[in-house]
């Protein structure tokens, strides 16, 4: 500022008031001292601003399993959307599913003094929050609730989406269906599971645990788990995919066999989805609607909201396209 106030020969005050947006200053003296803004390159540090006035640093922490997955990019997304309607920015990280990055990522935006942050929780264990929390930081965890304290969450209807794909199968003649999820440690992966349970039991279906795969999805080892769904005599003669990343793979796999495709129901949407041969029938949610409603809730807390945490669960919907009723 002093460097600007010497070229635009102003004092340091007159320069404070025309980055502040403050009235009061000669419309050419406040023009010389943005030209000498630009000249100089000069930019305020808004966190020291911030921090000197008592109030925000502007900043909102979002913690999420992986930036490049489509999922996670509309989720950001619509995040950026409301938090930009309240003057902040976001900061994003991966915790690449492993709860110890999930922790340094959370304490590294701590440390920077944001305003609150989101979680897509990796791991079970959130006590290292609670001080954070009690200081006055929010925090709302995002499509898996935390694992030892009682935070605001926002989920999607794991369970009745899962229900509604054995049902929809079931409709259309299957008896053999196999599901192949992630990881059963992931809190989705698992919801999803009783789902499938409970939709079995529901249309009368045996449940078969050789029928379900539930490990971290690769293209190897979804490959490996078509064949062992999909050859001999009890063969799957349809599949439920627990995740958008789980069907990609599963694609591929069949694709590379050159078998005919099972009757098939994803689990989330995905992008080109709709217009594959057949089509993929989707369980589909808002992902959009998932991250704004998270986000509008960390900003109620922000502005004084100091009801008890609450749990948000958003509904899900079968999109039947044609892969889904495919008949045995």
């Amino acid at each position: 500022m002093s460097d600007v106030a010497r070229l635009a020969g102003v004092s340091i005050k007159t320069v404070s008031r025309v980055v502040n947006d403050e009235p009061a200053v000669h419309p050419d003296t406040a023009e010389r001292v943005m030209a000498a803004i630009e000249q100089l390159g000069f930019r305020r540090n808004l966190g020291a601003r911030n921090l000197r006035r008592g109030s925000t640093t502007g900043t909102i922490g979002l913690i999420v399993e992986d930036v490049g997955n489509p999922f996670y990019s509309e989720l950001t997304r619509a995040v950026e959307k409301i938090a930009t309607s309240f003057g902040r920015q976001v900061l994003t990280g991966s915790s690449d599913e492993d709860s110890g990055r999930e922790r340094e990522l959370a304490l590294e935006f701590c440390s920077r003094r944001v305003d609150g942050i989101l979680v897509v929780p990796a791991g079970m264990q959130h006590g290292y929050l609670v001080p954070e929390m009690r200081a006055g930081t929010p925090v709302v965890f995002i499509d898996r609730p935390a694992g030892d304290i009682v935070a605001d969450t926002v989920l999607v209807d794991n369970i009745g989406g899962t229900v509604e794909a054995v049902t929809h199968l079931a409709a259309h003649g299957h008896r053999r269906i196999a599901f192949l999820a992630d990881s059963p440690d992931i809190y989705t992966a698992s919801e999803r599971l009783r789902g499938f349970r409970e939709g079995c039991a529901r249309a009368g279906i045996r449940y078969d645990e050789r029928l379900v795969i539930m490990r971290t999805p690769t293209e190897e080892s979804v490959a490996d788990s078509v064949r062992r769904l999909l050859d001999g005599p009890e063969a799957a003669t349809a599949v439920i995919a627990g995740n958008n990343r789980v069907t990609v793979h599963l694609l591929r796999a069949l694709a590379g066999t050159g078998r005919g495709r099972p009757a098939l129901v994803s689990f989330d949407d995905f992008e080109l989805a709709d217009i594959l041969d057949p089509p993929v029938t989707v369980i589909a949610h808002n992902v959009s609607a998932l991250g704004e409603a998270a986000a509008e809730l960390l900003f109620a807390r922000l502005q004084g909201d100091q009801s008890a945490p609450r749990k948000v669960v958003l509904p899900v919907h079968l999109v039947a396209r044609g892969s889904g009723e495919v008949r045995p």
